[in-house]
Parts: structure tokens; sequence; C-alpha cells
């Protein structure tokens, strides 16, 4: 039976074929892909040890080091599904994502241990073993390292296919609800080999992820350097530092890194003086993604990094990649996310009655991809939803130029982009309308200069209530994640509130209000 390659087994591959070969590195120590397949195998059968079974969930809770490297291709090897959580989450966010997923086991980082025991109650009692990356803060915790000097060598270990589940990879909805997007092994090895495919890499490259690993970017871009036996650099600094990365694009001949537009406004932003310091030709290949980047930015990264040629892509955790914008085409399509990708089949605009709409027209984008997700967890009538057949859509609106070139209208019902971070209207919208002096509420997202986006929100308050922008902004950092909580706080009265005649807000309205043009 023909069968794809998993993330484990290329690793295994690549410790027979160059086992002294870097595989990945973070400030703190490193792995030869020798190394890393035998600390994985031990963790792998570790984790079995603890009672999992192949098909259980395990949560995944931590900022960025090398030991994503290591859990990934460990739970892989075992049959266990991945489930990262965004480390930036409250612990009542935390929570909900675990207790959803029926999480079996918990790893997290030290710094985020107490957020996890404070979500032990909303988690449930599905959840019994608790990992920390460090030393177990309390009774109730085992160390990492224990896990992996307890693998037992001679236990047996499961058969993975293509068809078992990778990983539940949780993104939020338009109803502000995460709903976790089912990944299985053969959808995660066909995106590695598009991209290999698509942007020329090779097991020469080394790519530096500063995007966090709980998400699809560094994930997808992480396992396409895994299949490819090329070496993993890891941003582990817990706030991006600007000139931290151009140092270690010059220290570790760095090939190729994907970042988020306000990342390179910062490195742009630094003195010449700085910048002229250290020497970046090794870059031959930059990705620019999940917002918009004006044409000053991109001739900045261009004329900074010389030698290197400017992607820009647009994809999804359900879809993977979708478009991609070339280098050729980054200054006269300025503004379009690209055409199709290698690994899209095609791209479908479509209207309400499931029309393809015209050139110019705006349509719901639907793809027909290789790697498509497998469907939401537990939600079927979410899943149904998110495909006409083959086709599959997010809910993105966007038009196609003559020239086949696909500009997006709305992303994702509203949904904000912040700093890299997606931000959904009405999970914010939630946490301030249960607020006792808040009457209504709609959530937009403003121009920011740094983030591109900033989180604005737009409030009535009760008859004879009284609240303070800053007393709004702490109620919900108390329940939100801190790159959700607005920025701005505006009070309109009751009939300022645009709506249409069922009542429903209208967003538009208020960014076409707030927004200047």
């Amino acid at each position: 039976m023909t069968r794809l390659l998993t993330i484990a087994d290329a690793i295994s591959a690549h410790a027979r074929l160059t086992p002294n070969k870097l595989g990945g590195r973070d400030s703190r120590r490193s792995l030869t892909f020798a190394e890393w397949d035998s600390r994985a195998s031990r963790l792998a059968r570790g984790l079995l040890g603890l009672g999992l079974a192949k098909g259980d969930r395990v949560g995944l809770v931590a900022a960025n080091s090398i030991e994503w490297l290591e859990m990934y291709v460990a739970l892989a090897r075992a049959g266990l599904v991945a489930v990262p959580v965004n480390f930036r989450l409250s612990a009542p966010e935390m929570g909900y994502i675990l207790q959803d997923a029926e999480a079996a086991a918990v790893i997290a980082g030290i710094e985020f241990c107490e957020a996890v025991d404070a979500s032990r109650d909303l988690i449930g009692q599905a959840t019994q073993r608790f990992i920390a990356l460090g030393d177990a803060p309390h009774d109730g915790w085992r160390s990492y390292e224990s896990v992996i000097a307890q693998g037992d060598v001679a236990r047996a270990l499961p058969t993975v296919t293509q068809d078992d589940v990778c990983a539940l990879m949780y993104t939020s909805g338009t109803t502000g609800r995460p709903k976790g997007a089912i990944r299985k092994h053969g959808g995660s090895s066909l995106i590695a080999l598009a991209t290999a495919l698509e942007m020329g890499f090779t097991r020469d490259d080394t790519g530096l992820l500063v995007m966090p690993l709980c998400h699809a970017n560094s994930l997808y871009f992480g396992t396409t350097f895994m299949h490819l036996g090329a070496t993993i650099v890891i941003d582990d600094r817990r706030s991006f530092d600007a000139e931290a990365l151009v140092r270690t694009l010059a220290q570790e001949k760095v090939t190729f890194t994907s970042l988020v537009p306000t990342h390179y406004i910062m490195v742009l932003a630094l003195p010449e003086a700085v910048r002229s310091k250290y020497d970046v030709s090794s870059v031959g290949k930059l990705l620019i993604s999940s917002a918009p980047a004006r044409a000053d930015t991109k001739r900045g990264v261009l004329n900074y990094f010389s030698n290197s040629r400017l992607y820009e892509l647009y994809g999804s955790t359900e879809h993977g990649w979708v478009t991609l914008l070339r280098p050729h085409e980054q200054l006269e399509k300025l503004g379009s996310v690209g055409r199709e990708w290698a690994g899209t089949g095609a791209i479908r605009l479509l209207d309400p009655e499931g029309n393809e709409v015209a050139d110019g027209e705006v349509g719901e984008l639907y793809s027909r991809t290789s790697y498509v997700f497998d469907g939401y967890w537990k939600l079927p009538e979410k899943s149904a939803e998110a495909f006409r057949g083959d086709w599959c859509t997010v809910g993105d609106m966007a038009r196609r130029d003559s020239d086949g070139y696909i500009w997006l209208v709305d992303r994702k019902s509203n949904m904000i982009i912040s700093g890299g971070e997606n931000v959904y209207p009405s999970e914010v919208e939630g946490v301030l309308g249960a607020n006792p002096a808040v009457k209504d509420v709609a959530v937009i997202g403003v121009p920011h200069e740094k983030w591109g986006e900033a989180v604005q929100a737009v409030v009535v308050l009760h008859e004879g209530q009284t609240a303070t922008a800053d007393e709004l902004r702490a109620w919900c950092k108390q329940r939100l994640a801190s790159f959700k909580c607005p920025v701005v706080v505006s009070f309109i009265g009751d009939a300022e509130m645009p709506r249409t005649a069922t009542g429903k807000i209208l967003h538009r309205v208020l960014r076409q209000r707030y927004v200047p043009a």
C-alpha cells in the first residue's frame, strides 16, 4: 500500500542518513538529527508508558523552544494527537480548548503551569497527566525530562499512517468559540512537499521560525524542513527583538524566515548603524503574511535583504496554503494575495447560491487542495458548512481581477489581525457585553502603526450606569488574552449605534465612522 511518510518517519531517515547534521537549535541547546530522533522516540515511549494510547489528545502550552520539535515528532511517533494551545490565552480560554479536545495529557512550559492549574476545573476529569517543561512545580506535575528518561526502549510503538490524525489546530470562529480543525498526517506531509516544490526549499536550507510554534505558519514551514532534513533555528525570545532577529539571521546563516509586516517594520526602524553591523546576505527567501503590507515596507525589505526574494501568501489552518504572490509580482500587484499556490487545484469565488461570480465581483472564496483539513472536531454542522463537495471555505470574501489575482475584501467576517494574531470581534463583544454596565457593544479593527490593526470597542452603557475606558479594558484583561483587549474604547448613545432593520449592528458603518478614509 502506498503511503506518505510522517514527520517521525522523516526524522528517522535523516538520523540514518545525516546523523551528525544540525537538526534544530534554540538559544539554550541544539539537536543533531540522531539526538532528535533518539529523544523523540524516548518521549513517545514515555508518554505511552503513562497510559496514553493511540488517538489520545495531548495539549501543548508553551512558548517557542526546541522542545516543540521533540514533542511534535514524539506525538507523531506514538500516534498521539497534538493540540497546540496559544500560550497568550487566559486560563479560561486555555481551559475551554483543553476540555473541548478532551485532552488526556498536557505538556506546559513552566511559566504556564499556573494558568493550566487555574483552568483545571474547566478541563475536567479526562486530563489526568500534567507534564512541565522544567522541574515539576508541585506533586500534580511530572517533569518532561523524567518522562523521557522513563521511555522504555522495549515498548512497542503503534503503526501510524497517513489517515491518522496528527493535530487538532484550534482556530476561533465568528461565534467566538474556538473550533478544532482536524489535520491528518497525509495532509501534513502533502503541504510540506507542496511548500518545498513551490518555494524551492532543499536540505541545504536553514529556516528561522519566529512565529509561535502553536500556529499553523511555523508548524507548516517547520514540517517542511523536517521532511527535507533542513536545519531549523527557533527564535525563543518571549517578545520580538528586531536587532536580535538580524543578529540571528547573520550568525546562523539563515536562508529563510516568515514574518508579519509589523516585524519587518521594526527591523527597518533600526538605525542604519545597527543594521549595517550584520551580514544578512545568506537570506535568500522571505515570507510576509497575516496582514497587508505597504509598498514602502516591501521596498525597504528588498533593499535591506538585497539577496532575498520576497513572497506573500494567503492561507488558513483549514485550507493550508491557497495563494501566493511571487517575487516579481510584489509591487505590480500590491494588495493582492496572488494566484493559486502549487498545491491548490483551483479557486472559486461563489455567490450565496453557489454560482461563480464574474471577475471584479465579490464572492466567498473556496479552494480545493490535496491537504485540506478533515472537518471540525465534534462540530458536524460547522464541518458541513465549510464544504461544497470537495471545495472548502473559511468564510473569506474576495474578488479576482482579469489577470487571475485574488484580492481579499473582508477577512473572516470582520476578523481583526493585530500583530499577526487573529481577533474575532464577537468574542470580545461577548466579554464586554457581560459587564453589568454595558448595554450593547460592537468591536471593530482600526489602523495601528505598529501592529497593523488594533481593537476598538464602541460601547453603549445602560441608562444610569457608568464605566470608564480603563475599567472596561481591565475587565477584558481579566478574561482575554492581551492582544484581544481593546486599545480604544468609545462611548455612544443607543440611538447612534447603526443597525439593520432586524437589529443587527452594522460593523461596516462603524468602520466608516471611526476609520479614516
